[in-house]
């Protein structure tokens, strides 16, 4: 046993201790997190902000005391420390250079966690909302994507990868503790977890596609069937997610460009995954709340875009849009009052 500071005791584990090793392995799988809600977090920076936004650390595995340092000292008090061999950790570690620190931390509850103020100070009326988003590097740049434009949130349906998985979590470089995450949700508790009156827009970036039609067309980030789809199709969805009516269940929806106003009032953008797109839900969800289909246009030829590529594309115009109302309503309200 050792002393990292006053106070902080931590243990020293016999170099390669197999039965450590397995419970790390065990931390990096999807059942261990559902079951025991737990995660496993690795790096500096991650488990910084993780602790900092009030995460709950469980137990701390580190090569050397120089790492306790850098961490909050009130906070890692709570957790088992244990010291190991870098050797061990470098067995561990999924990252191409180890940092020497790992933590299992409680799965954060996003109603309990205290997000960065200067994140809250610069939070907006846009919510994200991804479907079937099921490649781990793609749905971490996308949260990435979605702290940077200042989401209010981002809720993540059934279809979509863990965002608690390893390789999200890498991509994500610390976006989960920076914007409330709602993960797992079925589209019939979806509009519980939007605030009233919100309007849903689905992302597109359909070549064949011009704005100003009207169709039923697949989600951002799924490619068209051939060059020269018709306009008209129906949106390519994950089979679970297939209703008994099929397409003549999806209404249609207004199309137009990504960067022509949509965002004038609370917003919530769907973006479609990489394979099965967006789900017919989604299309019903958009229509039954006055939104519309959100066009990028690409150059003929090319099938699509990647979907983390399209999440930033449409969430930083929706920024973009939502400040500029907000200047323009400010501008307004410091006009002199004719007469």
């Amino acid at each position: 046993r050792g002393a990292a500071g006053p106070g902080l005791w931590y243990e020293k584990a016999a170099p390669g201790d197999r039965r450590l090793g397995k419970v790390v392995t065990i931390a990096k799988s999807k059942k261990f997190r559902d079951n025991h809600g737990k995660v496993l977090l690795e790096g500096h920076r991650l488990i910084k902000d993780a602790l900092e936004a009030g995460a709950v650390p469980q137990t701390l595995f580190f090569s050397t005391v120089g790492h306790l340092k850098l961490l909050p000292e009130a906070e890692i008090k709570r957790a088992s420390l244990v010291k190991v061999k870098f050797e061990d950790i470098k067995t561990w570690s999924d990252l191409v250079t180890p940092q020497g620190l790992l933590g299992i931390f409680a799965k954060p509850d996003p109603a309990k966690m205290s997000y960065p103020a200067a994140q809250l100070s610069n939070s907006l009326p846009l919510l994200l909302i991804c479907d079937n988003i099921r490649d781990p590097g793609n749905l971490g740049t996308i949260l990435r994507s979605a702290a940077g434009a200042g989401c209010d949130k981002v809720l993540l349906t059934k279809g979509c990868v863990d965002p608690w998985e390893p390789k999200v979590l890498r991509a994500g470089m610390g976006a989960h503790f920076r914007v409330p995450i709602i993960a797992n949700l079925d589209w019939e508790s979806v509009p519980t977890n939007l605030p009233d009156g919100i309007k849903v827009c689905v992302a597109d970036n359909d070549p064949d596609a011009p704005a100003g039609t009207t169709s039923l067309l697949r989600g951002a980030g799924s490619a068209p069937d051939s060059p020269k789809a018709p306009v008209k199709s129906s949106p390519k969805a994950a089979p679970e997610h297939e209703d008994e009516d099929g397409a003549a269940g999806i209404p249609e929806l207004a199309a137009q460009h990504y960067y022509e106003d949509w965002a004038q009032t609370p917003v919530a953008v769907v973006i479609g995954g990489e394979t099965h797109g967006l789900s017919p839900a989604a299309f019903r969800l958009a229509a039954s709340t006055g939104g519309r289909r959100l066009v990028i246009p690409v150059v003929p030829g090319v099938d699509s875009l990647n979907s983390a590529i399209a999440a930033g594309i449409v969430l930083f115009e929706g920024k973009r849009q939502l400040l500029w109302r907000h200047k323009q309503e400010d501008g307004r309200q410091k006009l002199p009052v004719p007469g």
